[in-house]
Parts: C-alpha cells; structure tokens; sequence
C-alpha cells in the first residue's frame, strides 16, 4: 500500500517524466495505478498523467505494464476445470450503430462455449454496449459473472470495485480530460479487462470510418498492432 505522504513528494515527478516524453518504469506504473486504486491521488493529478500519455504516448514496454497494473487491480476471473477451452470473447472498438455484441455472445452460449463479457461504456460520440444495455428499464450491469455463465453461459458486465476497478476511474475521467483517443490507453483498457478474464480465445474487432473512433484505415491498423504486440 502507498503512503499518501510518499505520493505527494514523487508524483509529480512521474507527471514529470512523461510530460518530457521519458520512459516510465514497471515501478512508477505501479505507483500511479495503486495511487488511482487507492484515492491517494488527485483528479488533476490523474487528468495531468492520461494527458502526457495522449500526447507524449508509451512505448510497448509501458503499455504492457499499465495493462498488467490495471488487469490486477481487481480480481482475476477463475473458472471450473471442465470450462477449460471454451472461455471466448470478442471486443470492438466500436462507433456509432455498432451492436455485434449483443446477439454474439447468446449465439456463441448457445454453441457451448462460455462468454464472461467485461464490457465499457462509450467513449466520445461512440455509444457503449453497457450504455445500450442500461437503455433497456430493470437492465443491470452489476452482475456475478460466475453465478450468471454457469446459470446461462454468457453475460455482459461492467468494470466494478472487484472487477478492473482503475479502469472504471481511468475510463471516466479520459472522456471528460480529452484523452480518450490515446492507443496505449485504449489499448490498455480494452487488454486489462479481457485479461481479468481469463479467456482461451479472443476476437479483437478494430473498427474504422466516419463513425468510429479511427477515422481511417492506417490509424485503425497501427491500433491493431498496439493490441497484438501488447496482447
């Protein structure tokens, strides 16, 4: 656990680093996540870190630590023996009308495979499949994935205090600091809650057009790379 006296002497030193386009280490990864997780650091503090991130960007190494950092800020999902291989998900970068998550994970239950869906609200001018879902009246997010696979063999559930709990506070505050379009960052969040849980195969769906959040075909690709090298 972090000492808030500790953070408050450093931290900005971390701010520092990124803002001048340095390297950050395992360590200070570490100490900004547990600092988010912990309340240890302010909104301004965090707003500051995503805006260096966004504009001064991470390389692999640090991109694969924030993902680690975030994914174990929570639980890691396990699932029975006999599930073994059948643990699948797919994720989209989404936009506008994007709903393939919806009628995908019944369908691929219904093949017999399971499919414990962390899923994020909407970023920018995309909608969220949670943001669909809450649309419908009585619909809650705030699910036990284990209760509900092993009942009907898929669920759609949200980033909670167990579950990914950095990436609930990180999300939040990159839409409203504009760093939502940072590939480490989305890359980040997008692998830590896939990574929570504990899946045999993943789908990863990189969208791209007018109406999502990589306007063209080259961003969307170099977004792919990030996720593949990451992953």
């Amino acid at each position: 656990m972090l000492k808030k006296a500790d953070l408050q002497l450093s931290f900005p030193e971390v701010i520092r680093k990124k803002r001048d386009q340095e390297v950050l280490t395992a360590e200070e990864i570490h100490y900004f996540v547990q600092g988010v997780k912990e309340k240890t650091i302010s909104d301004s503090q965090i707003g500051a870190v995503l805006m260096a991130i966004r504009l001064m960007g991470m390389n692999e190494d640090e991109t694969l630590s924030l993902t680690r950092e975030m994914m174990s800020s929570g639980k890691v999902l396990q699932w029975p023996e006999e599930w073994q291989g059948t643990m699948v998900d797919k994720h989209s970068t989404g936009g506008v009308g994007d709903k393939v998550s919806l009628p995908l994970a019944p369908a691929l239950a219904a093949c017999g495979c399971k499919v414990p869906m962390i899923s994020g609200r909407g970023l920018g001018h995309t909608g969220g499949t949670l943001d669909k879902l809450e649309s419908i009246p009585g619909f809650t997010i705030n699910l036990n994935p284990e209760e509900v696979l092993a009942e009907v063999g898929c669920c759609i559930v949200g980033q909670s205090a167990s579950l990914v709990p950095v990436d609930r506070i990180l999300y939040a505050i990159r839409d409203v600091t504009g760093t939502v379009d940072s590939n480490a960052l989305i890359a980040a969040s997008i692998l830590a809650k896939k990574g929570a849980e504990s899946l045999s195969a993943l789908v990863l769906d990189v969208k791209h057009g007018a109406a999502a959040i990589y306007t063209d075909l080259k961003k969307a690709r170099l977004f792919a790379h990030t996720l593949v090298s990451t992953g």
